[in-house]
């Protein structure tokens, strides 16, 4: 543990960095994972897979924003998901 006044906030500021990152990309993760369900259920329409990644795009892009997640992961993983939906 640091014994220094500013390396002490550091690491309470780090902490809290890390856990709002954390929140978002566990958020887009599971918005993620919904559009992958809806897609690989036979039986949905493909409306409500475009809802969802309308969804998963905002949430990605959010993410992305914060830097909690690189600017060409975001892009790799909008365009795989864009790919699947439009398969339907």
């Amino acid at each position: 543990m640091p014994n220094i006044k500013s390396a002490k906030k550091r690491v309470q500021v780090n902490a809290d960095a890390r856990a709002l990152n954390a929140a978002f990309k566990s958020d887009m993760r599971s918005a993620v994972k919904r559009v992958e369900k809806l897609v690989s259920q036979k039986d949905t329409d493909k409306e409500s897979a475009q809802q969802a990644l309308k969804t998963a795009v905002k949430k990605i892009d959010k993410a992305v924003q914060r830097g909690a997640l690189h600017k060409n992961n975001g892009n790799r993983t909008k365009s795989r998901l864009t790919k699947k939906v439009n398969a339907l």
